[in-house]
């Protein structure tokens, strides 16, 4: 059985005392691949490095995160840094989305403009490159909703495509109905899933298992049996049994098609 956990920080300093132990553990989970989602420049170094030392394992993406805008007086300047990468990767690096980006109002509501400005360009830049996008959203869901309403319109009208994932996905069947209807997404299913009475879990019941991938977000949204550690890519199995046991199959039906999935957005031109 292989997984693929789509959207993994597992570069970040959390991991630092025992990174390749959790690659190991990875391994041995069945875990064939590691996406890298980016968050700024104080971060690019950590995920490439291991980006390179995993080539294998660890396919990075380039973006700059929503919150990375917010009090940054700099953010557009991290913007072109982000164009610049994609434009000529680091030796040995091939990206695989542009990401994470997206919308993130739960901190703070000074810098909504900004958010979507960034949000918006690197969601026209991933269309002109032709890659996927890997989005974060957090309590902006109508925003984001109306967004990808306007920029799949768009890109479609100009001959282009806007596709990719709607990471952390914890909304319900309606909003996962509303952007399908898009065009082109998939929807990533991590650690919330597992927990006792989800919303989530309620969802994931109506959602078509071809539009799934699965994530962990570590060390972020632990899922059960081990919340309230820190999270790890090897938990991406927890997340595959439980969406198994809502849908009514078995875990090895949702790990070949969730990793067929991530292929086919992330991987198209490689052998899993």
């Amino acid at each position: 059985m292989q997984l693929i956990d789509t959207h993994s920080h597992i570069y970040a300093e959390e991991f630092d005392t025992d990174r390749r132990e959790a690659l190991a553990r990875a391994r041995d989970r069945g875990i064939t691949q590691l996406l890298l989602p980016a968050i700024d420049s104080e971060s690019h170094e950590r995920m490439l490095s291991l980006a390179q030392e995993e080539p294998e394992l660890c396919r990075p993406m380039m973006g700059l995160h929503p919150t990375s805008v917010n009090e940054n007086p700099r953010w557009r300047e991290e913007l072109a840094l982000v164009e610049q990468y994609l434009a000529e990767p680091p030796q040995g690096i091939r990206f695989c989305a542009v990401g994470e980006i997206g919308l993130d109002y739960y901190w703070s509501q000074d810098y909504v403009a900004e958010q979507r400005e960034a949000f918006i360009s690197q969601c026209r830049l991933a269309a002109r490159l032709d890659m996927p996008v890997a989005i974060h959203t957090r309590a902006a869901w109508e925003d984001m909703c109306e967004i990808l309403e306007e920029e799949c319109r768009r890109a479609s009208e100009q001959g282009l495509r806007l596709r990719g994932v709607l990471h952390a996905f914890s909304e319900s069947a309606e909003v996962y109905r509303r952007l399908k209807a898009c065009g082109d997404w998939l929807f990533g299913i991590g650690g919330v899933v597992t927990f006792k009475k989800s919303a989530l879990a309620v969802a994931v019941a109506e959602m078509e298992l071809g539009d799934l991938v699965l994530e962990t977000d570590c060390p972020y949204l632990t899922p059960v049996p081990h919340r309230g550690e820190r999270n790890e890519s090897a938990y991406v199995s927890h997340i595959c049994d439980k969406v198994a046991e809502i849908k009514g199959v078995s875990a090895e039906e949702v790990a070949r098609k969730t990793t067929e999935n991530a292929v086919r957005m992330f991987l198209p031109d490689e052998k899993i």
